[in-house]
């Protein structure tokens, strides 16, 4: 018997949601077969069998949410393998009907983070011996609950994870309990701290009462971002920077480029053109181009530009946010830039991303001129050391050379992480960033 375990989708993932089996007890599978969908933190995927043989049992049932990383979710009959106990049900983790879904209707680019539905990943594996630790008693392991994250520092760093404690979900092991650590216990004053939580009034204790409102339960892509943007608002020292950009000509330069494209079907974007000029931007002034480390600062080789894309939700409403990347932007002919990122949006809003394709980028796009936002500052989406957010362009009364006149302007502000980007870094950048919207043509010199 092989135990078919809980894969880990993402280097971030600890624990996901089990939405739909597709095979039973006594079905038998081949390589390549796909036997499930797991719901993580970013994404809904397909999971693939890698081995064959006749599924024996089911242990996790379809819909059961907080499913941890290398937990056996189901037995296949085959040769060799040892089947470990079935997993206890988590009492706070009932399960709940949840299906493959398909997006329906529009959806803008917006701004950060979610959900596809056609990558795939190996699930019929045998337990790791990583994840388990001998017992004082002898024989017998006990499981050590701990991130993948958390497994690779305490690695590196010669950490014991028998004497960590865990301040993350049901005591589990995270990466804040072993950074900093170096082969030895975590301080039991520090885990303390770190595991108690802010405390949150209800909304009836602060005035508003039930039955007054629905409330929608959050899913894991929700929690993600929940989590995410707190922790880098809270964490990262930002600072914005903001300029007004004159893109008269770079509307006459779209309609030329448009018209010049027409026969092929590629249709530019004003969007595509921020793409292409925060790219070259990004080139022109690397140290805008990075990622703080605790090792040290990144300094990336490609503009890797994630642009953010907003996901429609099931119940009309708004399904969350992702950032599909269009990689070594700045390599890239603005057809080339038009063509994928019109594909990535699309494909975003049908849950159809592979995890590589929203995974990583060094730099973010926010774009909400298209619902008439005038100026507003995003969120960084960490590791990237800054994120521009992107506003209307409108005509305005503008003063040249002594004389008043009317521009079509748009607004952009720069969020910067000050660990990477400092003011006179991300003040270069927007100035190399202007000229070139301003005058397309020097984004080809």
């Amino acid at each position: 018997m092989t135990d078919i375990l809980m894969p880990a989708l993402s280097p971030t993932m600890e624990e996901g949601v089990l939405s739909k089996w597709h095979v039973k007890a006594g079905d038998v599978v081949k390589a390549g077969d796909v036997i499930a969908e797991i719901e993580t933190d970013k994404a809904t995927m397909e999971v693939e069998a890698v081995d064959e043989g006749e599924i024996a049992e089911i242990l996790v049932a379809e819909g059961s949410e907080g499913v941890k990383v290398n937990t056996p979710i189901a037995r296949l009959k085959g040769e060799g393998g040892t089947a470990a106990p079935a997993p206890k049900p988590d009492a706070s983790s009932p399960p709940r009907e949840t299906g493959r879904g398909t997006a329906e209707g529009g959806g803008g680019v917006l701004a950060t983070s979610p959900s596809p539905q056609s990558a795939t990943t190996p699930a019929a594996q045998t337990p790791s011996t990583a994840s388990r630790s001998p017992s004082p008693q002898g024989g017998e392991e006990t499981r050590i609950f701990a991130s993948p994250l958390a497994r690779r520092i305490a690695a590196q760093n010669g950490v014991d994870l028998k004497s960590v404690k865990g301040t993350g979900p049901h005591g589990r092991i995270v990466r804040r309990d072993v950074e900093g650590l170096k082969g030895g216990a975590a301080p039991a004053t520090a885990s303390a701290a770190a595991a108690e939580p802010r405390k949150v009034m209800s909304l009836e204790q602060q005035g508003i009462p039930a039955g007054s409102y629905d409330l929608v339960p959050l899913d894991g892509m929700r929690k993600a971002i929940a989590r995410r943007l707190t922790d880098s608002f809270r964490d990262v020292p930002h600072f914005p920077l903001t300029i007004d950009c004159e893109i008269d000509g770079l509307l006459a330069s779209r309609a030329k480029v448009n018209a010049m494209l027409e026969a092929s079907g590629v249709k530019v974007s004003v969007n595509d053109f921020v793409i292409k000029a925060s790219a070259m931007a990004l080139k022109a002034v690397p140290e805008a181009n990075a990622s703080y480390t605790p090792e040290g600062i990144a300094m990336h080789h490609h503009a890797d530009v994630a642009m953010a894309v907003a996901i429609p939700g099931q119940d009309g409403g708004s399904g969350g946010l992702i950032t599909p990347i269009i990689r070594q932007a700045e390599l890239k002919s603005l057809s080339q830039i038009a063509t994928e990122s019109k594909d990535l949006a699309k494909r975003a809003r049908d849950r159809k991303l592979k995890p590589e394709e929203f995974q990583g980028g060094t730099f973010s796009v926010s774009n909400l001129g298209m619902f008439g936002i005038k100026a507003f500052a995003s969120i960084i989406n960490e590791p990237q050391g800054a994120i521009m957010s992107v506003g209307a362009g409108e005509q305005r009364p503008v003063v040249k050379n002594g004389q008043l006149a009317v521009a079509t302007v748009m607004t952009v502000t720069l969020t910067c992480d000050h660990r990477v980007v400092d003011g006179a870094v991300g003040a270069r950048f927007l100035q190399a960033f202007k000229a070139m919207i301003e005058d397309p043509v020097t984004m080809l010199a």
